[in-house]
């Protein structure tokens, strides 16, 4: 069964091996790296926490049977209040198209809901199709904002938004 938990320092450690399988699997989406990451301290992963657990944004990962097999982030926009970044979005190749995902994002627009926010952003990247359709299906549409993928100026980012209700 797979219940979803906000990243808290009991499961830090799921936390940390949940986002280095993430980015090893898909490196292409995300902004930062496994190398950079597999190279943070203790102190820099609890810093982490801080921010995804502060006034400002949260953290959530799915947990099956023990082992983390999904990750989400939300963070407030700081300069519109009503407005938030999904981030750090994946789930284990093994859990795709069983909802575990779609868990995840409902996790984020509860936690975003609470604190009255009004619209949902992402950026996801022009190469990954699956993310797309995916995000598409949870009522995302592509604002027309792109922009250079940070770790390949080839490849395109685009922004996608829904409303929160």
């Amino acid at each position: 069964m797979i219940v979803i938990e906000p990243i808290t320092l009991q499961n830090l450690a799921l936390f940390k091996e949940v986002r280095l399988c993430a980015l090893q699997e898909a490196p292409y989406a995300f902004g930062s790296t496994y190398a950079r990451e597999s190279a943070f301290t203790d102190s820099e992963w609890t810093a982490r926490l801080d921010r995804w657990n502060g006034v400002r944004g949260a953290g959530f990962i799915a947990v099956d049977g023990g082992s983390p097999c999904g990750l989400a982030g939300i963070l407030l926009d700081e300069k519109s209040p009503e407005r938030a970044d999904l981030v750090s979005m994946w789930t284990s190749p093994s859990h795709r198209q069983t909802g575990v995902g779609r868990q995840l994002v409902n996790q984020v627009l509860e936690w975003a809901g609470a604190r009255n926010v009004s619209t949902l952003l992402l950026m996801v990247t022009s190469n990954n199709a699956g993310a797309i359709r995916f995000y598409e299906k949870l009522d995302f549409a592509r604002t027309g904002r792109t922009e250079p993928y940070p770790n390949d100026p080839a490849v395109m980012e685009y922004e996608m938004s829904r409303p929160i209700p």
